[in-house]
């Protein structure tokens, strides 16, 4: 009896024992899981906020050492942030295209020296021509003086990279604005100065009469590096017609090939045309030696350019090459421009720069495009308005003015509304 009663009693003790161990030992676990637990709270915090839930840690790669790029939106917004910085302090130190012409005193225009009616050096040092007197409207727009202006002869195939090596600060030379231009190669295009399209020019009293005459292996004669190669190519298949196209490197030895029997057709802008037609050597019969047929086969929106990247003076330049558009819309000329110190119609005065009267007072209008209010009277006093100018160097050759006239009298000539 006593010896059951000692095997009770050590059994309630070993029981006791083993009760107490457990519970200590139970305490230090669940201390252990509650800081596993705190610790995956946290990381969970750092992924995503949630604070709980493992496997979105997991999946947004929260365990890894650093984060892929997809939870980078923040840090690529501070990228973006950086480099945003380091782009304003970088044209802050440069300055802009606008601010550089300003402080220069000069426009740096890219055209040519050989082409009639559109840029011609003289003998005299000067650049006459339709051209030339566009380059001269910007810079009696931006500066005020319309001879304030560089002029810088670029061969055809040298004009793009003239502008996006900043050679010059505009391109002003007969260039057709296109897709592929716009896009490939480093310029925008603004306010077209001339509607034109592609023509042929042959010799007078032979045996073409019209395009469709060209054919049988008709040798067409073009300017290399050209729209003109590839419209030339295109209007032979559309007509079925078969012509043989070479290309030169410039007009001079166009001229000369033409001269010498290689050439049974001449193909390029009409304006060109024409303008070479005007000064053709007297020796060669002069002008009446050579016919433009009446065909048009293609659009070549005439306009100037200027670097890509700089909104500021792509507007200056478009402003300021609408500005004879928009004088002689108004019936301003060089003539008149003097006579509206008086005027009550606000959109003259809006673009000569006038007082304007209203209900505060009077101002002039500034929309903010980094030209002087009066650019508009400094463009037309100086150079003329786009009747004036057009007039002087493609009428006088025999260019109607056709699309070119304005939309009031049946062409497609206008500009924005300056106001």
């Amino acid at each position: 009896m006593r010896t059951l009663l000692l095997r009770a009693v050590l059994l309630c003790f070993i029981g006791v024992f083993a009760v107490a161990c457990t519970s200590d030992g139970g305490d230090d676990d669940t201390a252990a899981g509650d800081e596993s637990s705190d610790s995956a709270d946290d990381g969970g915090d750092g992924d995503d906020g949630d604070g709980d839930d493992g496997e979105a840690s997991t999946d947004d790669g929260g365990e890894e050492p650093e984060p892929e790029p997809e939870p980078s939106d923040d840090g690529d917004d501070g990228d973006d942030g950086d480099d945003g910085d380091d782009d304003v302090v970088e044209v802050q130190e440069g300055g802009s295209k606008l601010e550089e012409v300003l402080a220069n005193g000069v426009v740096r225009c890219g055209t040519r020296d050989a082409l009639p009616a559109f840029a011609v050096l003289t003998d005299d040092g000067d650049h006459v021509g339709f051209d030339a007197d566009f380059c001269r409207v910007i810079a009696a727009a931006v500066l005020g003086d319309a001879e304030a202006v560089e002029f810088v002869d670029l061969e055809t195939a040298d004009r793009f990279t003239a502008l996006q090596s900043d050679e010059i600060d505009v391109l002003v030379r007969n260039t057709t604005w296109t897709a592929s231009r716009d896009g490939g190669e480093g310029a925008t295009f603004l306010q077209p100065n001339f509607y034109d399209g592609q023509g042929m020019m042959v010799g007078t009293g032979g045996d073409f009469s019209s395009i469709e005459d060209l054919d049988g292996g008709a040798i067409i004669c073009v300017a290399q590096g050209t729209t003109t190669e590839g419209n030339a190519a295109s209007e032979a298949a559309r007509l079925g017609l078969d012509w043989e196209i070479r290309a030169f490197e410039d007009v001079d030895l166009i001229q000369q090939a033409f001269i010498a029997g290689q050439c049974d057709g001449w193909s390029s802008d009409t304006s060109q045309l024409a303008g070479i037609r005007s000064a053709f050597p007297d020796e060669e019969g002069g002008p009446e030696a050579l016919t433009i047929l009446d065909a048009v086969f293609s659009k070549e929106p005439l306009a100037p350019a200027v670097a890509d990247g700089d909104t500021e003076w792509a507007q200056v330049i478009n402003w300021a090459v609408s500005a004879p558009i928009i004088a002689e819309e108004l019936g301003i000329s060089s003539d008149n421009v003097g006579d509206f110190s008086d005027t009550e119609n606000i959109n003259i005065q809006r673009f000569l720069g006038l007082e304007i009267e209203t209900d505060d007072g009077s101002a002039t209008l500034d929309p903010g495009l980094g030209l002087p209010d009066d650019f508009g009277f400094q463009v037309v006093s100086q150079v003329g308005n786009y009747a004036e100018i057009y007039d002087e160097h493609l009428s006088s050759i025999g260019l109607e003015r056709g699309p070119n006239a304005l939309w009031t009298d049946g062409g497609i000539m206008y500009a924005p509304p300056y106001r």
